[in-house]
This record gives C-alpha cells, structure tokens and sequence, in this order.
C-alpha cells in the first residue's frame, strides 16, 4: 500500500498534513458521494484559468443544491497558501465540497455546513515520449448515470470505465452511448478529420472540461475550424487524428484505438499545432 503524502492540506478552516486529516463518517460525501470538485492546474506556481475552474464549480454546487462555502477571493487565498506549501513548481490543486454531516438519510437534510477539502500535488505532465508517439486507448459502452454533466464525487462509474484501459494496458477509455461519442473515462474527446476539430456537443452525458473552451479558443487563434455536433461511433474509428484534453493530459495524440491505428498511428500535424498553441495559453493565462 502507498503511503499517504505528507502534504499540506486544507479542512475546514484548518492547514494540517494530508495524513493527519479526518472527516466524519457520517460526512455525505463518504456515505452517499454527494459532494462535487474541481482540479485546478499549476504551472509555475500561478494556477491556469482559474476564474473558469471556479465558474465551474459554482455551476456543479448550484446542480446539486450545496450552497457556495466561499468567496472567489478565499478559494484563491486557499489555493495560494497550498502551491506555497509545495515543493512542485507544477502542481494539480484538488477541490472538494461535500453536503456536510449528518444522520444518514437519503434527503438533503437543510441547514447543514458543506465539508471544504483542498489539496496540492505535482502535475505529472506528458512525458515528450508519449507525445511523439501517441497514446492507446479502447472503447466502451458509457454505462454511466445520466448526469455526467455534475463534476461530482460520485465516480464509480468512471472508476470502472478507466479500468477497463487499465486492464487492457491502454491510456483511456473512450466512451459510448447509443452509438454516438461522450467523452473518455476521465478526459474529452476530439475527432480530427480534414483538418477540422470536431467534438460531442455539451449535453448531460458530457462533462464542459475547462479545456473545452480553451481548445476552441486554441483552434480559432490558429485558423483551425472548430464544430460541436453528434459524432458517430464510425467517425471515432476513421478519424485522421484523435485527441484527448484533460487538466493533466493538456492535449494527447491517440495513436490506436481497440488495438488498431488512428489515421497514420502517429501524432498529426493539428495535435502538434494545438500542442503547440496550449503551451503559449499556460504562460498568458495563469493568474
């Protein structure tokens, strides 16, 4: 078993060692999963579009009815005293808000306080490996519930969906429902053909990753045509490329999907311009 870090943490109201730190188990979120969270990127010690991440947040506390426990400016202050704490200069910082404690019952009992936790740890970028030759991934059907569109703690589904990569020594799991594309266990999805960037339209089935405006934005600045619309299990598999974007992932070629290539089976020239283009937003849009 590894053992746990001994990292700062954040836990309502109070900084204390990750090891040290305890919640109740009557917390909602241990019994139900009914919390939400966010992962905030850290390059340099200056988080990456963080006014997005918290927009998000809020949007995800407002889904499923916790109230807001702070302000932007105590997120921020938080946020900043835990990149402080570590010794990374690139980091990942954790966000979770859960319902709070209280008897088990299924309702949402009123009045309660929400259990604030946060937590840095380094960013394990891609390596320049795995960026020259590309990544593989498998397919699955999107057994998930209906509103992966709430960045919620209640992951199992997705716990279960990347371990089919795992257990297929794959990087991803791209998912499926009713024929069409989602998104991956833990990641978007972006379909390549003709030179145009083509994604699954925002919907309940598909979590707004932070990055799915920053590849738009990305794709404009560099002339690339960019189309949100339903896409074909038949348009994944004959893509020309096939890109993932996540906080950790940034952007990630996908060289072969289910064992067999994507396109040529190497990174192509629009990851290369987008890998490009995200480097550049990381130095103007940190804060």
């Amino acid at each position: 078993m590894s053992a746990l870090p001994d990292t700062l943490c954040y836990l309502n109201g109070e900084y204390s060692p990750v090891a040290e730190a305890k919640v109740s188990v009557l917390d909602r979120g241990f019994i139900f999963g009914d919390g939400i969270y966010e992962v905030v990127p850290v390059y340099g010690r200056k988080l990456f579009r963080f006014a997005q991440h918290m927009a998000r947040l809020e949007r995800s506390l407002a889904s499923v009815r916790i109230p807001q426990p702070l302000t932007t400016d105590e997120w921020l202050a938080r946020c900043r005293h835990l990149i402080a704490a570590h010794a990374a200069e690139d980091q990942m910082v954790y966000i979770q808000v859960t319902r709070g404690v209280a008897p088990r019952d299924h309702a949402m009992p009123p009045g309660i306080v929400p259990t604030v936790f946060m937590m840095s740890s380094a960013m394990k970028a891609p390596s320049a490996a795995v960026l020259k030759a590309g990544v593989a991934c498998v397919t699955a059907r999107d057994f998930r519930w209906e509103r992966a569109d709430i960045k919620s703690t209640s992951l199992l589904g997705n716990v279960l969906a990347r371990q089919i990569s795992v257990d297929a020594e794959a990087v991803e799991t791209v998912l499926l429902r009713d024929g069409l594309l989602t998104e991956a266990s833990s990641s978007n999805v972006w379909v390549v053909k003709d030179g145009v960037v083509h994604g699954a339209p925002k919907s309940v089935h598909v979590l707004e990753g932070i990055r799915y405006e920053l590849i738009r934005e990305l794709c404009e600045a560099e002339g690339i045509v960019f189309d949100l619309r339903p896409i074909s299990e038949a348009e994944v598999r004959e893509a020309d490329e096939l890109l993932l974007s996540s906080a950790s992932k940034e952007v990630l070629p996908v060289s072969t999907l289910d064992g067999r290539p994507i396109g040529s089976g190497a990174p192509g020239p629009v990851f290369a311009r987008l890998h490009a283009a995200y480097q550049r937003a990381k130095a103007a849009q940190s804060i």
